[in-house]
């Protein structure tokens, strides 16, 4: 995967030793890829985040990980005033590059609630999340690079499923989120504005296995029937 994502996302920097194993049922503090942009060298890099944000402040390692849980998404609305997220916002933002990503049915929507949907991309191309990543370092010298994704309101033919979903930031905008330099408050909330999601994006029902995080596999993301309708699109 790594080799792909090189290319895709045209990583000049630093890359991992070895590639992340699959998975297709990722929790709470379980390793992610990221691209930054190294503030030293300008070089875009491909490294690997713990999945929710760890505030600064705290001074445990157990701590620390039991509040990721907490901080794996940071609201658009907020995301450049709350303490956990708001320094990252300003200073280390990211993409973390998807095959697709899940989401859950509302009471609100045509669904049952609770049922879960797989989106991704028709074409297969990887999906580039907006995200904010930082670097906790305990008392003992032990550092731990996490990340967190944007959300927003869901938009489009999205918000029948979930009143929610991740921003979705298009190639013509990954420089500029990328910069490290760019810090105007205002044009970055901006970036993470669109009238409506990629249009090749396609979503469908999938099982409850994905409910439980000791199920992985590619079984997870086949399409399951509904009735009327079967999918979204």
């Amino acid at each position: 995967m790594d080799d792909a994502l090189v290319e895709e996302f045209g990583i000049t920097g630093s890359v991992p030793d070895s590639p992340l194993p699959a998975s297709w049922n990722i929790a709470p503090s379980k390793e992610i890829y990221i691209i930054n942009e190294n503030a030293e060298t300008g070089a875009r890099e491909l490294k690997s985040a713990s999945w929710g944000l760890i505030g600064h402040w705290y001074r445990d390692l157990a701590q620390a990980r039991t509040s990721q849980s907490h901080a794996i998404n940071a609201r658009c609305e907020s995301v450049a005033e709350k303490p956990t997220f708001r320094d990252s916002f300003r200073k280390r933002r990211c993409l973390v590059p998807v095959d697709g990503y899940y989401e859950w049915a509302t009471a609100l929507g045509q669904y049952r609630p609770k049922q879960p949907f797989f989106i991704s991309r028709q074409d297969g191309h990887s999906l580039s999340l907006a995200g904010i990543w930082s670097t906790w370092v305990s008392p003992k010298g032990e550092r731990i690079d996490s990340a967190a994704i944007i959300t927003h309101e869901a938009i489009g033919a999205l918000a029948p499923i979930h009143s929610r979903m991740p921003v979705l930031l298009p190639a013509a905008r990954w420089q500029t989120w990328l910069d490290p330099e760019f810090r105007d408050v205002e044009d970055l909330l901006a970036l993470l504005e669109y009238s409506e999601p990629d249009p090749r994006l396609t979503a469908h029902a999938v099982s409850d296995l994905v409910n439980a995080v000791r199920n992985d596999g590619p079984q997870l993301i086949e399409p399951i029937a509904l009735g009327e309708p079967e999918t979204l699109f």
